[in-house]
């Protein structure tokens, strides 16, 4: 018997991230997802929830106000892009508090200590890494892009630019913020406002820009000390 999730946040893109990271659990799986606290209550009274997911800060009322509300509670793991709640979150018994961006890497710990309390489990990851895509439009077509061939992403003004290793580019109305979300961050990394790069493409890099497959892309003054501490482990 699979776990049975409910995933409740504001935040559309919020929610296909942590779809996409229980995808690679064998253990998990999505029966459903809502963007309010009320829908999520009424979910909770005709379907049977093992593990719910659920963000803070919510219009109407939050996911705290929300859980000690509710007789008997799933048991819960928090998600929020503020730290000021983590108390509360600790006093009412949540599994785990995950801030926002949430990496795989982080979900998969708060998942292993739901399931070792509550489960005898094996868990399995599934090996996706390689196969991981993501859907981006551009005027009337969806464009289906393996990460994997992702270069390096340039936001322009209200667009972003996909530059794909065979040298073609994707142009989209979308935030830098939004596809960073979405993409592994074991692998994207953030280095400047404008720029995200794929490390995998990394040829090399100096203290002002990194280059990636013969392209230099500078370094931002502000993600410097989060993009040294990268490269110091890329280096070895």
């Amino acid at each position: 018997m699979k776990i049975k999730c409910l995933v409740v946040d504001d935040e559309p893109l919020a929610i296909r991230l942590i779809e996409k990271h229980i995808e690679k659990i064998d253990a998990l799986e999505v029966v459903a997802t809502c963007n309010n606290a009320m829908k999520a209550f009424e979910i909770l009274n005709t379907q049977t929830i093992d593990l719910l997911f659920i963000d803070i800060k919510m219009p109407n009322i939050t996911g705290i106000e929300f859980l000690k509300n509710l007789k008997n509670p799933p048991k819960t793991i928090l998600t929020t892009a503020y730290r000021d709640f983590a108390l509360d979150g600790f006093e009412l018994g949540v599994v785990d508090y995950l801030l926002k961006p949430i990496t795989f890497e982080r979900f998969f710990k708060a998942v292993d200590k739901f399931l070792s309390e509550n489960v005898k489990t094996d868990i399995k990851v599934k090996e996706t890494v390689q196969d991981e895509f993501i859907l981006i439009k551009s005027g009337i077509k969806n464009h289906k892009i393996n990460t994997q061939d992702i270069l390096y992403i340039e936001s322009v003004k209200d667009y972003i630019k996909i530059v794909l290793t065979d040298n073609k580019s994707i142009t989209s109305k979308y935030k830098i913020s939004d596809i960073e979300v979405e993409l592994n961050q074991n692998i994207f990394l953030r280095i400047h406002r404008s720029f995200i790069i794929n490390s995998s493409k990394i040829t090399a890099f100096t203290v002002n820009d990194i280059e990636v497959n013969g392209v230099e892309v500078p370094i931002g003054a502000s993600y410097k000390d989060n993009v040294f501490l990268f490269l110091d482990e890329f280096k070895n």
